[in-house]
């Protein structure tokens, strides 16, 4: 494959994202046990089996042009997050922190691009968080909007 400088690189920051939050097992600083139940793709309630589960959905892709022929790229992605649980406000709330904790700790993401190059993000940011509030209880679901950089 020929080198090139600019390429799409949703597909390997998911995949080291997804690499980051399975490590999301109830140890140490970490409240939920996800027993690798995170996914690169986006699924629906009747998909989901096992829960907790975390499932992320690239989304749009913008470019910021700079001066002397330099870009930054900015990509969003869904963070879904399922719960099933007696207190699943509670249970969603811890989730919901575990992975800010990973996403703080991994702003600078390092990851591979479609040539096999090892990359890094420059930053990834929370927009937003937003619940159920328990109204599906005792079935949660939490959604986090982040904004990579790179």
């Amino acid at each position: 494959m020929a080198e090139r400088d600019y390429t799409t690189r949703r597909l390997g920051i998911i995949n080291a994202l997804v690499a980051k939050l399975k490590l999301i097992d109830g140890t140490g600083a970490y409240l939920t046990q996800l027993n690798d139940n995170v996914s690169p793709r986006l699924k629906f309630w009747d998909e989901v089996e096992e829960f907790p589960a975390v499932h992320l959905n690239a989304g749009s892709e913008t470019r910021a042009y700079q001066g002397a022929g330099y870009k930054d790229r900015f990509m969003s992605i869904t963070v879904r997050c399922y719960v099933h649980d007696d207190d699943s406000v509670s249970a969603l709330d811890g989730l919901l922190e575990d992975i800010e904790t990973v996403i703080e700790e991994n702003s600078r993401l390092t990851y591979t691009d479609r040539t096999g190059n090892s990359q890094s993000t420059q930053q990834i940011t929370i927009i937003s968080i937003d619940t159920d509030e328990g109204v599906l209880e005792p079935l949660g679901v939490g959604e986090m909007l982040i904004e990579v950089r790179y």
